[in-house]
């Protein structure tokens, strides 16, 4: 199989792409990201990087950090974890309340905004907030092998300039008892998480523990393998929001999305991948970054379904 041909025949298929989808509106920072990119890179298991298009071009990974955070606080309090959060797809919007109240506080997932939340609540535990941003940072740069990955400041203000609904979900949790920090010092948290950026290359590379049953590339590891699996299994069913049974139907891989057009996929033993076009479909998922994915499964036959 020739990856390096089908990431050029997939790049030129993405770049005459008419629908591109619409970029996220919502956050300002966001608002200007040129909807003509595209990036992919490629991390296979035994360490080739097949990158294409805009693969080396930082952009804001928003709740793809969601799977570094969760990964973090079940280092810290492991299955108590799931005392607090659900493991269960959600069905409405990233930023819905109403399950919030029928479920007494408890996020149905932990990729949901509220869910999160409270995975931003776990890890500012005896921190401080610019302690905990700065310790999850350390973490990111750790996966992916590479110390130029930072927050972007601008982004970071957005989020905190336009975070009413998200400051509602937690000031709803924290009436149930769910939240231990107050609102504004775990929102910090969350909002500087969403502005890390990263570029395909960087998202690839930082994936491989999941795709290498919880082992670092470069020796050790980062979660049991248990863990890892189950991680997998989340981004599987709740990656893309409501939108995660056809991502699974489509394409047949773990993937966590972004609102800044990201997609973390894993091909377990196989490969982990990162795609990134900033035009997001009506679930606000990257229109062409799921095409991309939808594209390179066939091509592959990779899928956690089988072949």
């Amino acid at each position: 199989m020739d990856l390096t041909a089908t990431v050029a025949a997939i790049v030129e298929e993405m770049r005459a792409a008419p629908d591109r989808g619409k970029v996220a509106s919502y956050i300002p920072s966001l608002a200007g990201v040129d909807p003509a990119r595209f990036g992919i890179a490629i991390v296979t298991a035994d360490g080739e990087m097949i990158p294409g298009g805009d693969a080396d071009e930082a952009f804001s990974i928003q709740s793809i950090s969601k799977v570094f955070s969760l990964t973090l606080a079940l280092g810290k309090i492991g299955d108590r974890l799931w005392r607090r959060v659900g493991r269960e797809p959600s069905g409405t919007a990233f930023n819905s309340i109403v399950q919030l109240e029928a479920e007494r506080g408890i996020p149905r997932n932990p990729f949901i905004n509220a869910g999160a939340i409270v995975v931003s609540d776990v890890n500012l535990a005896g921190h401080e907030p610019r302690e905990a941003i700065g310790e999850l940072v350390r973490f990111v740069r750790y996966l992916a092998a590479d110390d130029d990955i930072v927050i972007d400041e601008a982004v970071a203000r957005s989020e905190q300039q336009t975070g009413d609904r998200n400051r509602a979900l937690a000031d709803y949790m924290r009436s149930f008892g769910n939240l231990d920090h107050a609102v504004e010092r775990t929102l910090g948290l969350y909002f500087h998480a969403c502005a890390i950026a990263m570029s395909c290359r960087q998202m690839a590379n930082a994936g491989r523990y999941l795709m290498l049953s919880g082992r670092h590339a470069e020796g050790g590891r980062v979660v049991s393998a248990r863990r890892a699996r189950r991680i997998n299994a989340l981004m599987l069913t709740c990656g893309h929001y409501d939108a995660s049974g056809d991502f699974a139907f489509r394409v047949g891989m773990p993937g966590k999305s972004g609102v800044g057009g990201g997609i973390l996929a894993v091909v377990p033993g196989e490969a982990s991948i990162a795609v990134w076009s900033p035009g997001l479909n009506g679930s606000g998922n990257s229109q062409l970054g799921g095409l991309a994915l939808e594209r390179l499964a066939e091509a592959t036959g990779w899928s956690v379904f089988g072949a």
